[in-house]
């Protein structure tokens, strides 16, 4: 277990420092100190460890982004505000604003991506269902849908929604129709 996070966070490192393109199975087992093989029994492919690795950061995130949704008072209000949240964490780590990056290696740019990022949109909705058990039949349509516009927002910001109220008020325009528990 010690090896996989050192693996991890040597992952983190490289990408920080060099971007997706720094991130090759023998950079991250030089990083961390132990054997390609190590990586790759761990691991099994680069594209898995950086998956994980981004995986493994975002639930770390999570917990920055769970007070601010401690201040809602409904099933909508805690989504929207979990994308203007995410937004700002992205944007607020090196690590993550990688990702708004279109270069070689990107995990989200390769065919896996969605299949990837939906644990982890199940994972930040989970005070959703914590807090209103009534969302858990719809909550797989709700983290793709989160993951899909989530994307979107963050990698296509601009000036009519670069303010956290901005994009709270086109989220509500848009999402509040859509949603099934709307009160």
């Amino acid at each position: 277990m010690r090896s996989r996070r050192k693996i991890l966070e040597a992952t983190l490192g490289l990408i920080r420092s060099d971007g997706f393109d720094g991130v090759n199975i023998a950079a991250a087992a030089q990083a961390a100190g132990v054997t390609r093989q190590t990586v790759y029994s761990i691991f099994g492919s680069r594209e898995e460890l950086v998956s994980q690795a981004i995986a493994g950061l975002a639930v770390e995130v999570v917990g920055g982004i769970r007070s601010r949704l401690d201040a809602t008072d409904t099933p909508f209000e805690l989504v929207v505000e979990l994308v203007v949240a995410s937004r700002a964490a992205v944007h607020a780590d090196p690590v993550l604003a990688a990702l708004l990056h279109a270069e070689q290696g990107n995990p989200l740019f390769d065919a896996g991506m969605m299949g990837r990022a939906k644990p982890v949109a199940r994972e930040l909705l989970s005070p959703l269902v914590e807090r209103y058990p009534e969302v858990e039949t719809c909550l797989d349509d709700i983290a793709e849908i989160l993951v899909r516009l989530g994307l979107s927002v963050i990698m296509f910001d601009d000036e009519a929604v670069h303010a956290d109220d901005d994009l709270r008020k086109f989220l509500t325009r848009w999402l509040l129709p859509a949603m099934p528990f709307n009160a």
